[in-house]
């Protein structure tokens, strides 16, 4: 090229920035469709820094490459949940049977704590119901607690009393020695289930070693199915 050329190249480019340029292609998507060379002449530094340039064709297929695995793995972590909750929910249809068929409250509670432990790997589980016969102190076991509403003992589960809505994340220290025993420090994390609007009959209490197993943010709609349907089994028998 001329030198006279090139000065008149320059001053044609006078003013174009590579915002521009950026800007042009983007509204403009099929300009390489109208002039294909330029796909194999720009190059580009290689992605991993080495000294081999590669083709802006080149680096269009890395690209989608890289969206494409990353598709395929939100893919399979979609089917993963969507297996885990049909899981879940089979689950909850055969404890539901098993809430059918319970002649009484005994077996409504050995129902509920077989299901947790076997078939939902419930690490600690605490059944805590109350009833007015509470005060003639009922028989306990290491799933059930049977107990009056007005107890002192509830006072650190107050606000979760009162809403009645499932909660799941850390707990305190009271809430856990008073479920699960004093200096019990395996409690990572736990699930709150209401039995009953406003815990009316009680309320269920699930506890993990690990402190994200429950948390927050996760979805309340299996624990508080479960809670209904025990509430139902208890208050119809």
């Amino acid at each position: 090229m001329s030198t006279a050329n090139k000065a008149n190249a320059e001053a044609q480019l006078q003013g174009i920035n590579a915002k521009m340029v950026a800007d042009y292609l983007g509204n403009n998507p099929d300009f390489f469709d109208s002039h294909p060379h330029l796909l194999h002449t720009i190059e580009l530094s290689h992605r991993t820094g080495g000294p081999r340039a590669t083709s802006l064709i080149e680096r269009q297929v890395a690209v989608l490459r890289d969206k494409n695995e990353t598709l395929e793995r939100q893919l399979r972590e979609l089917i993963d949940v969507a297996r885990g909750n049909d899981d879940l929910s089979s689950k909850i249809d055969a404890l539901s049977i098993k809430l059918l068929a319970a002649k009484n409250r005994d077996e409504i509670v050995s129902a509920l704590e077989s299901t947790l432990r076997s078939e939902l790997l419930a690490e600690h589980a605490v059944m805590v119901l109350f009833l007015p016969s509470a005060n003639q102190r009922e028989p306990e076991t290491r799933f059930l607690r049977v107990i009056n509403r007005n107890d002192e003992g509830l006072t650190p589960f107050k606000t979760f009393l009162d809403m009645g809505t499932p909660r799941c994340g850390f707990i305190r220290d009271t809430q856990r020695d008073f479920l699960f025993g004093i200096g019990n420090i395996e409690i990572g994390s736990a699930a709150l289930v209401p039995l009953g609007e406003k815990c009316s009959s009680g309320f269920l209490a699930i506890g993990s070693r690990d402190a994200d197993y429950f948390s927050p943010d996760q979805g309340m709609e299996f624990l508080a199915r479960m809670g209904e349907m025990v509430s139902a089994a208890l208050s119809s028998r």
